[in-house]
């Protein structure tokens, strides 16, 4: 079953498959937080942001993130509001909560290349959530010299009740307490990117999930991953529904439902707003 099919006999399929399924792995992307309304661009962005894009000229979160600040004052500015913007300003979403109340009573786990903690402020469990390419919340050495990573919360509300002018002051420079050294948002951009102790537990743990789950029936549910970083979600997804005729892939993808992977035995597409179709996937669990 595809994309081809009908809307309400494509949810009536995925409802089966969620109810026969020993094991779930979730896949998420930018498309799903996008979904759950936590866009990097529009009204709620240009309101929070109106000094730094009168002053920089920037559009959005993402390409703003490689704007060349000529200070460190004016970087870390810029970096608070950016990390209270994306971490702390909301809780968990709707959205994120119905997937949760969708698989609830399964045996699942989540990979994820969202670095917002959606998946754990909506009440998924920690151990259960590979985030692949860091968390807003946390701060590392600039040039990946120590693996320990720095909560920043409280750095990020004294930053922003100090900013002035688009700059921070000196003194609230972040330095890594061991080293001393400059620090920088741990999300992966580089090769400086620290995977500390927990995320290579949280890689293993993902990977005994896959292994655990191969000889039963396994979903994988995967939610606007496109095609940033595909070798992390995207391909292995296809590639796992395509070598096993008891993995099922449900693609959740407005812009890119086509498969790359030939043969994958069992697949099925939504094109249609994301939050509509969980809504309706989830009543029909409840019922």
């Amino acid at each position: 079953m595809t994309f081809t099919n009908s809307l309400s006999e494509r949810i009536a399929h995925v409802g089966r498959l969620i109810a026969d399924a020993d094991y779930i792995l979730i896949g998420a992307g930018a498309g799903l937080s996008a979904a759950a309304g936590l866009d990097y661009a529009g009204k709620e962005f240009e309101r929070e942001f109106q000094p730094w894009i009168d002053r920089y000229g920037i559009t959005d979160l993402y390409s703003s993130s490689f704007y060349p600040f000529k200070t460190e004052e004016e970087r870390w500015a810029y970096w608070a509001k950016h990390i209270w913007f994306s971490r702390f300003r909301t809780g968990g979403t709707e959205l994120y909560h119905n997937i949760l109340q969708l698989i609830k009573g399964k045996e699942y786990f989540v990979i994820t290349t969202n670095v917002d903690a959606q998946f754990e402020k909506s009440g998924f469990a920690k151990e259960k959530i590979f985030a692949t390419q860091g968390d807003y919340a946390y701060l590392q050495a600039r040039n990946g010299s120590t693996k320990t990573l720095v909560y920043n919360e409280s750095w990020v509300k004294q930053a922003l009740a100090a900013t002035i002018d688009c700059r921070v002051p000196t003194e609230l420079i972040p330095h890594h307490p061991l080293t001393g050294e400059l620090m920088s948002p741990n999300l992966r951009c580089d090769d400086t990117f620290v995977e500390d102790e927990r995320w290579h537990r949280q890689k293993e743990a993902y990977h005994e999930f896959v292994g655990k789950a191969w000889g039963h029936k396994l979903l994988l549910l995967e939610f606007g991953v496109g095609f940033n970083t595909p070798s992390i979600i995207r391909f292995p997804f296809e590639q796992m529904a395509a070598s096993n005729s008891n993995i099922s892939l449900v693609r959740f993808n407005r812009d890119y439902p086509q498969l790359m992977q030939e043969n994958v035995f069992n697949f099925t597409c939504f094109t249609e707003e994301l939050g509509d179709v969980v809504k309706r996937l989830f009543n029909l669990r409840s019922m």
